[in-house]
C-alpha cells in the first residue's frame, strides 16, 4: 500500500515562496506518475503540476513559471517550488501517486492527506 505524506504548508504573504514535499513509501518516485493537486473552498480539486516516470512535466496554465515541480529518488520524494504566490494559489494541496496499468490492472490513484497553502496579507 502506497502512502504518501505533505509538508510544508504554511501562510505567506502574496509575492512570497513556499516548498512543499512529498515523501512517499516505497520506490515509486522513479516508476510511477507523480503530482500535486490542489482544492480551493467551494471548488473541486484540480491538477497543479505532474512528472512522469520519463521527467516529463506538466503544469496547470495558471502556475506556469511560477511553479516548478522535481522529484528525489534517494529520499522517495517529490516537491512543488512555488514562487510569487497569489491570494488565488491559497488551497489544501495533495500529493498524488498514479501506479500504472499493469496487463489487465488498472492504474490506480494513491493520495495524501494535504497540506494548506494560504497566500495573504
Amino acid at each position: 500500500q502506497v502512502q504518501l505524506v505533505e509538508s510544508g504548508g504554511n501562510l505567506v504573504q502574496p509575492g512570497g515562496s513556499l516548498r512543499l514535499s512529498c515523501v512517499a513509501s516505497g520506490n515509486i518516485v522513479n516508476s510511477y506518475t507523480m503530482g500535486w493537486y490542489r482544492q480551493a473552498p467551494g471548488q473541486e480539486r484540480e491538477m497543479v503540476a505532474t512528472i512522469r516516470s520519463g521527467g516529463s512535466t506538466n503544469y496547470a496554465d495558471s502556475v506556469k513559471g511560477r511553479f516548478t515541480i522535481s522529484r528525489d529518488h534517494a529520499e522517495n520524494t517529490i516537491n512543488l517550488q512555488m514562487d510569487s504566490l497569489e491570494p488565488a494559489d491559497t488551497a489544501v494541496y495533495y500529493c498524488n501517486a498514479v501506479r500504472p496499468k499493469r496487463g489487465f490492472v488498472p492504474a490506480r490513484h494513491y493520495w495524501g492527506q494535504g497540506t494548506q497553502v494560504t497566500v495573504s496579507s
